[in-house]
């Protein structure tokens, strides 16, 4: 709890402490109300027995009337500041959350632990402002029952244990349950995060060709009602348990209440308080009741909610292990040599398999290197050692003769341009679409009518201003179908933004994974055309099936089980047969 105040503190310190300060202020609103009351009884039966003036009356009444106006006026602004504060705590939350995760190693993403984690935490990020203000009211409720429980000590002592004595038992009892409800949750996670993935395969436009085609909505009802009907089941038993309990512990504060009104009603029949007190008196220990009650159960509404919350700070308590190492080194803004793979070896975490093992290669300056090998090789993992998204196992990579560990790692992810075979195709318009390779340097311009020019030349080189024709709006055309006005585009369309968005970054080695897997042999022959203009003078790793994109490099490495089994150029390895000479072989009678 002290953890969320200084979030909330550090959201906006203005609207923070005018929260405090009007929940307090309403603490006193109920005791002034119902001494006003008490005055108001006691002056109207002076006035009729002619011992008073009603004057007074009409005095006590006006006071009534402004306190509760005041009491209005502080309740809607209190409402007014807490939603404020929530919508700016949640932003904060929110983006925190993002900044965070994009810290973290790509290996913790890779792990269902992770993502239970992340999920859970992700579920805090929104409305937890709601605690701090349950935690507030029954600040503002504890005022009030100081007030009122002076008042009712002043009558008789006995009447503050009776409805302590008949409350506390509900306390406990949601305290005990809220525990075990978190419990279940907690436990229940990993089902959750797959009801919410089974709900998207079954009504998404992502998967609605094969849902259809393969006729699979039936058998994914089927799971998600299965999986969600076990859930219910276990919730239900504990509810009914809770229900139960409360139910029975109530009926205590219920015969405390009126133990208590008995004491008040035989005290003033026998002339020992006045008709006013026994209103004040009534309607104080009915208040104070209802105050107890509401305190304990926000408590325990508290004390659950904490539980949840504690998921939010274990997940920014996360650390990443792929930092820079103390003042690190930038990449040197001109290689000199290049990558020097000594002895690397790599396996995923909570895998027995090595994915690459033993590789001893070198990616000179100005070098296009491919990579070959069938599924599972370790090409793809090697260009994730190359950028830093994991460390390997055993061995090191050098670059210009010093580990590449001891770079700082942004200058590293910044030095190194990378274009995957699964690129994220964004919901975002197409001028976004291809900035994101580039971000930092036309975020601003983005939000300009003019379209920055390295986003019209990186469409031009990578073919994608051939979409252009078919979008009403040009480069701010939506894309995707999740957006209102967004144009869906074929893999292959995609392709082209994605080799875009290489086109972009300035980098000194380029990775292209599958560059031209989706496009047809037309557009392939003229990317290609262009592509030597793209990795010009710079490192150049390329993956890729198709033995026409291979060719074009200066070197070839054959993988295989994740060990290089040859090297060479094209011509050389086709010559000395082996792996090499038969995957091409074997894509070449292809097209005969």
């Amino acid at each position: 709890m002290p953890s969320l105040g200084k979030l909330v503190w550090d959201t906006h310190r203005g609207l923070a402490l005018a929260m405090a300060a009007l929940r307090v202020a309403r603490g006193f609103i109920p005791i002034l109300t119902f001494w006003i009351g008490k005055l108001i009884i006691d002056a109207v039966l002076e006035a009729r027995a002619g011992r008073g003036d009603f004057g007074d009356v009409w005095r006590y009444l006006a006071m009534e009337l402004g306190v509760v106006v005041v009491g209005e006026v502080l309740a809607r602004a209190s409402s007014l500041v807490e939603s404020l504060l929530g919508d700016l705590f949640s932003n904060r939350m929110s983006v925190r959350l993002m900044q965070h995760a994009a810290t973290l190693d790509l290996a913790q993403f890779e792990d269902p632990g992770f993502y239970d984690h992340l999920e859970r935490a992700r579920r805090q990020t929104v409305g937890r402002i709601s605690l701090l203000t349950q935690l507030l009211a029954i600040g503002q409720d504890f005022i009030t029952l100081l007030t009122i429980g002076a008042a009712l000590v002043a009558y008789n002592p006995l009447l503050l244990l009776l409805l302590a004595a008949a409350i506390v038992p509900s306390f406990l009892g949601e305290t005990h349950f809220a525990s075990l409800g978190y419990s279940l949750l907690f436990r229940w996670t990993p089902e959750r995060r797959q009801l919410d993935y089974i709900r998207y395969v079954g009504a998404s436009d992502a998967t609605a060709k094969e849902v259809q085609m393969f006729g699979l909505a039936s058998w994914l009802s089927d799971r998600y009602r299965t999986l969600a009907q076990k859930f219910y089941e276990e919730n239900r038993q504990l509810s009914i348990r809770r229900g139960i309990v409360s139910a029975l512990l109530s009926i205590l504060g219920t015969i405390g209440y009126y133990a208590a009104y008995v004491i008040i009603v035989l005290r003033a029949v026998r002339g020992e308080i006045t008709i006013g007190d026994l209103t004040f008196l009534a309607a104080s220990f009915a208040r104070g009741r209802d105050v107890i009650q509401a305190v304990l159960l926000a408590a325990s509404a508290v004390y659950e909610q904490a539980l949840f919350l504690r998921d939010l700070f274990v997940f920014f308590d996360m650390k990443p292990t792929i930092v820079s190492a103390p003042a690190a080194p930038p990449v040197p803004r001109q290689v000199q040599q290049g990558f020097v793979f000594d002895n690397v070896a790599f396996r995923y975490p909570g895998s027995e398999r090595w994915a690459v093992r033993g590789l001893n290669f070198t990616l000179n300056r100005g070098e296009r290197l491919a990579l070959v090998g069938e599924n599972g090789a370790g090409k793809t993992t090697i260009t994730k050692l190359i950028a830093r998204l994991y460390d390997p196992t055993d061995g090191r990579i050098l670059l210009d003769g010093r580990d590449l560990r001891e770079y700082d790692l942004a200058s590293v992810r910044h030095a190194i341009g990378v274009i995957f075979q699964d690129f994220v195709r964004y919901d975002l318009r197409f001028d976004e679409n291809i900035g994101v390779g580039e971000i930092e340097s036309v975020r601003g311009g983005l939000e300009a009518a003019e379209v920055p020019e390295s986003i019209r030349l990186a469409a031009d080189k990578s073919l994608a201003s051939s979409l252009l024709p078919r979008f009403e709006k040009g480069f701010k055309q939506m894309l995707g179908r999740r957006f209102d006005e967004g144009v869906n585009l074929s893999g292959g369309e995609w392709q082209k933004i994605a080799l875009a968005r290489a086109y972009m970054r300035d980098a000194q080695v380029l990775i292209l994974d599958e560059p031209t897997a989706a496009l047809d042999a037309r557009a392939e022959y003229e990317v290609f055309l262009r592509f030597s203009e793209l990795v010009a003078g710079r490192m150049a790793v390329l993956i890729s099936h198709r033995f026409s994109t291979v060719r074009m490099a200066d070197r070839i490495i054959v993988l295989s089980n994740g060990a290089v089994e040859d090297e060479g150029t094209h011509t050389e390895l086709v010559e000395r047969g082996g792996l090499y000479e038969e995957l091409f072989s074997m894509q070449a009678a292809g097209y005969k």
